[in-house]
């Protein structure tokens, strides 16, 4: 894991391998980084479980759980925003062609429910083409 912190944003990136201990490790780091530029509880819970569930789809489905491959993470933290690239060795795909999980005819299927939570918890996520390198941002919301 490199780091580097100019100024208030703190930039950095990991190339993780599929191990229950790294990956812990590396949510427990940006978890530290989070709570140093006063991102809320909730915000970090949903943080990690977005990163978690890109890094875990980018083994499973992008790296198709081959040992030999990684998944890179490059971050940018700034006190009011948080920018997250999940970047996977595999071919890529189209998200436009996940099963909505939440529709009826879909509820018993069990894929796009990890795309649908990364959705959920980040401000906004989307997919470079060829579909192996996900972009997400949280932005801490505006208080008054």
């Amino acid at each position: 894991m490199t780091d580097s912190t100019p100024g208030q944003c703190d930039e950095g990136s990991a190339t993780i391998a599929e191990e229950n201990n790294a990956i812990e490790g590396f949510q427990r780091r940006i978890d530290e980084r989070l709570t140093a530029r006063n991102y809320t509880e909730t915000a970090r819970f949903g943080i990690r479980l977005a990163l978690e569930e890109a890094i875990m789809n980018g083994f499973h489905h992008g790296n198709q759980k081959d040992p030999g491959k990684r998944v890179e993470v490059r971050w940018q933290i700034s006190s009011d925003v948080a920018t997250f690239h999940v970047i996977d060795q595999g071919e890529g795909f189209d998200p436009d062609a996940v099963p909505d999980p939440t529709l009826d005819e879909n509820l018993e299927i069990p894929s796009g429910r990890g795309i649908m939570l990364i959705r959920t918890y980040m401000s906004q996520a989307f997919y470079h083409t060829p579909g192996n390198h996900l972009e997400m941002h949280y932005r801490k919301p505006v208080t008054k």
